[in-house]
């Protein structure tokens, strides 16, 4: 690279001959001149930008006399062609150029690609510090120092985890510090390390850790810990028999691990806690554990010996329940389809007299899935409506009923041959859910309608169904509904008014960020804030959302299907940028979606993520032959909106 830029832990400038000496920055204009060309969207910004940022209080004549000075004093200390002018657009040169800000979010997202801890670690080096520390009251560096320092959180949060997981505690106790460093009144930081402290046996240092942080809260916030903080001390000090603390706190690991969707990580974490021992009435709660972490990976096999394990110690009839939702999620795994309506069935029936409402509605998510996978899945939800209309449903847990359904209602809209006949099918349920009185159905079925509609283009018919949708979701609690409010943010985007996006939006995290099913959710908010973002022309908005939407994945897991727009927007976005990679890995996932759910509405996501990546790599041909192959697949799907919007593209890309 020509010139190397350095904006994390304090500003340093290297070109050929070396590193450009701090004194050659005196003025400070011509440095904050390329510190915001770094960290612009595509390294250019227009002269009007420029001027608004460094001299909001001059005149536009004065303000366009300094910029002129500040650029020659810049390309005198660097070489003319290293800022480059293109009308009233000035620029870095992208592939003469290496910023530590972009190599460090390029690392961010290849770790969470790879959930490798040593991948996290590559990224982790590149933070320096944070974002110019030299410029911390300049109103322009602001929003971007807080990005990025929410990134690091998040990774080494996430870092730590992983590390909690694979048994390798004292790295998981180095990041963890690191952590409550970069965020030092973080209760739940220091608690990490608190409980990883005692994970290890080192009790003195973990009560340490707990009176430096009850020192700091009392000081800096005038608060006590926490009551569940407090707990944790109390336990660690009494010095609780430490294999039973071990093994608890190894299972509280594994729920994590599979709350965020790493499944190895769960495994690993559960034959911890059964390796350390503790009760023995835990026992087959964690063979529990390790075997969802198994089937969560597709892998049958793996799980049996933890089925096993579990069934020989469980004798409680709500236990031995839950045990046959895993065998059904086994058995469908394996194609025994007739197994799995067995196994979910019984299930179904022990929830109903000896379980609770999580349990209820674990087996009715089992009972799903297998009608989905023997071709039934609509049948099996007209009949699951007649039961809501026998039984009630006061035991159902608010947001889990109907969830799973959502999810597999996508594989219907966007299926060949299933998304024509969905308007009516949606239609014929919410005729039968409101004969029934059955609410969350009715609420499942205008979302459903709407839905339809939305990807027909029929706007106004979408808008008022998901709107009644988000209404009855409103009736039932503040855990359900966050779907029909994700897409009235879709559809405000698509009929160009994707500044009305952000309320929908808002919505639908506040439901998600509280919801069981929030890995069906983070890619869709997420997706379809880029989506809005895009179109009001915000790349650096766009760009943050998709990175959001990768911590989001990492902490809470990932449905690919329901994350589906995700990819070709990604693409698009990054592709704008110039980013080649992050443009290239989208459409690589696009194309992996496409694999695993053949259809027309999928792959034409595919080729749009593909052409947006050879647009990156300024491959105008390919580029349009993609952008026409998408919009024929995307009508024979029967989206007239993306449809004429990759025609556009085709077009744009031919005048090129």
């Amino acid at each position: 690279m020509t010139l190397r830029m350095a904006l994390l832990g304090g500003f340093q400038v290297t070109v050929r001959s070396g590193v450009v000496p701090d004194e050659a920055w005196r003025l400070r204009r011509p440095a904050a001149l390329l510190k915001l060309l770094a960290l612009a969207p595509g390294h250019r910004l227009h002269r009007e930008q420029l001027m608004d940022a460094l001299w909001p209080e001059l005149a536009p004549d004065a303000a366009a006399a300094n910029l002129r000075k500040a650029l020659h004093h810049a390309r005198r200390t660097l070489g003319s062609e290293l800022v480059v002018s293109t009308g009233e657009v000035l620029a870095l040169p992208s592939n003469r150029l290496w910023v530590d800000v972009d190599a460090f979010r390029a690392a961010a997202f290849a770790a969470r690609r790879a959930s490798d801890p040593a991948a996290y670690e590559v990224a982790l080096q590149l933070y320096r510090g944070d974002l110019l520390p030299e410029d911390r009251y300049e109103e322009w560096t602001i929003a971007h120092r807080d990005e990025l320092h929410g990134e690091l959180v998040s990774l080494l949060e996430e870092l730590a985890g992983l590390l909690e997981a694979a048994g390798e505690l004292d790295d998981a106790i180095r990041v963890a510090g690191r952590l409550a460093s970069a965020e030092p009144l973080r209760e739940d930081a220091h608690l990490r390390l608190v409980r990883l402290y005692a994970l290890e046996g080192r009790r003195a240092e973990a009560m340490r850790r707990y009176d430096e942080m009850r020192t700091l809260l009392d000081r800096e916030l005038g608060v006590e810990p926490s009551a569940d903080a407090q707990k944790l001390y109390e336990e660690v000090r009494a010095g609780l028999a430490e294999p039973e603390l071990t093994a608890d706190l190894w299972e509280r690991v594994g729920n994590l691990r599979l709350a965020s969707g790493d499944a190895r990580g769960a495994v690993k974490a559960f034959s911890q806690a059964l390796d350390a021992g503790g009760p023995a009435a835990s026992r087959g709660r964690l063979h529990r554990g390790a075997a969802t972490g198994w089937l969560m990976q597709h892998d049958p096999d793996g799980a049996e010996s933890h089925l096993v394990a579990a069934e020989a110690v469980t004798a409680e009839p709500a236990d031995r329940g839950r045990l046959l939702c895993l065998r059904s999620n086994q058995a469908w795994e394996r194609g025994d389809f007739p197994a799995a309506l067995a196994a979910a069935e019984e299930a179904r029936d022990l929830a109903l007299s000896d379980g609770n409402a999580d349990d209820l509605a674990a087996a009715q998510e089992a009972l799903a899935i297998v009608s989905h996978f023997r071709g039934e899945w609509r049948r099996g939800l007209e009949l699951e409506v007649q039961r809501l209309a026998q039984e009630g449903s006061s035991a159902i847990p608010p947001g889990r009923v109907f969830e799973i359904h959502h999810c597999i209602g996508q594989y219907h809209l966007y299926g060949d041959g299933l998304a024509d006949d969905v308007e009516a099918y949606a239609r014929r349920v919410l005729d039968q859910a409101e004969r029934a009185e059955a609410v969350r159905a009715q609420a499942f079925a205008w979302c459903l309608l709407g839905e339809s509609l939305l990807l027909h283009a029929r706007w106004d018919e979408a808008a008022g169904c998901l709107e009644r949708s988000c209404e009855l979701h409103a009736s039932l609690g503040s855990r359900s509904g966050s779907l029909p409010w994700q897409r009235l943010a879709e559809l405000a985007v698509c009929t160009g008014r994707p500044e009305e996006a952000e309320h929908h939006l808002r919505q639908a995290t506040a439901i998600a960020t509280v919801s069981p099913m929030a890995m069906h959710m983070w890619g869709r908010i997420y997706a379809t804030a880029a989506f809005a973002h895009l179109e009001r022309g915000d790349l650096d908005a766009a760009a943050r959302a998709v990175r959001s939407a990768d911590a989001a994945a990492a902490r809470y897991g990932s449905c690919p299907s329901c994350s589906a727009l995700l990819n070709p927007v990604a693409a698009e976005v990054f592709g704008a940028l110039d980013d080649r990679n992050a443009a290239h890995a989208y459409a690589d996932a696009a194309a992996g979606v496409a694999g695993f759910f053949d259809s027309s509405a999928w792959r034409a996501m595919a080729e749009s993520a593909a052409a947006s990546a050879a647009a990156a790599d300024a491959d105008t041909r390919l580029a349009g032959e993609k952008f026409t192959a998408a919009a024929a697949l995307y009508e024979r799907a029967g989206q007239p909106y993306w449809q004429e919007r990759a025609l556009a593209y085709a077009g744009s890309a031919s005048r090129t």
